[in-house]
């Protein structure tokens, strides 16, 4: 089986020295880069990544500018690393497009547990035993992670495919939050968790880039569901 390959973007050298002796046992491939520009030119090199592990706070290019430059071309999943307690760094961060984020100072073990089910998540997907999908003028294709609506593809994430893929997958029933937390990032819902609900608003401005057609049904304080009209 081959090691997944992460990235570290930190500038904090001694953290990523301990990420770094942590991960490696546990089958992880790492590369580093102490400052936003090498991140950003390392991402984008014709090296694959299966994960992005991405501090806010960096020289040159702060987290921000990166994740929002590597949305422009890349769909690799991005946890990004803010400070304890600060709710504008989690949400502009999954405004922009992470996959998750992770509160500093954290446990390695629960870094370890984020990224092995962020991980999972893609490899289920890509599982021959996942069906493509086609309701309501939406396709799936989970082999390959992309999405259309209408004939047109949609630029998702590979978090944002996961919500679509699992709501689709319950065409018409009440899916909750908790559900999603869990099946999509791998974590149950902490109190006042607004990841899902900030993962929906940007999965459905993409849908209505394309279409005014509503295929997405909030159900406030409880979930989402996949409104089904087959083509």
């Amino acid at each position: 089986m081959t090691a997944k390959s992460i990235l570290i973007i930190d500038d904090d050298i001694e953290l990523t020295e301990l990420l770094s002796e942590y991960l490696i046992p546990n089958g992880f491939e790492i590369s580093i880069a102490h400052d936003g520009q090498q991140g950003l030119q390392t991402a984008t090199s014709s090296q694959h990544f299966d994960l992005i592990l991405l501090d806010v706070m960096l020289p040159e290019l702060d987290g921000f500018e990166v994740l929002k430059r590597l949305r422009q071309s890349h769909s690799t999943p991005i946890l990004m690393l803010t400070a304890k307690g600060d709710d504008f760094d989690r949400i502009m961060g999954l405004e922009m497009g992470a996959d998750d984020y992770l509160a500093k100072p954290f446990n390695p073990r629960v870094l370890v547990a984020r990224i092995n089910a962020m991980l999972r998540r893609v490899d289920l997907l890509n599982s021959p035993k996942q069906q493509s999908l086609h309701i309501n003028d939406v396709e799936v294709f989970p082999a390959s992670l992309t999405a259309l609506c209408n004939n047109k593809e949609l630029p998702l994430t590979g978090t944002e495919f996961g919500i679509l893929h699992e709501l689709m997958n319950h065409v018409g029933t009440l899916v909750t939050k908790n559900q999603l937390s869990e099946q999509v990032l791998g974590r149950k819902m902490a109190s006042f968790d607004r990841s899902i609900d900030m993962h929906v608003s940007n999965l459905r401005k993409k849908i209505n880039d394309v279409t005014t057609d509503d295929k997405i049904k909030t159900v406030r304080g409880a979930g989402y569901i996949f409104i089904g009209v087959t083509p």
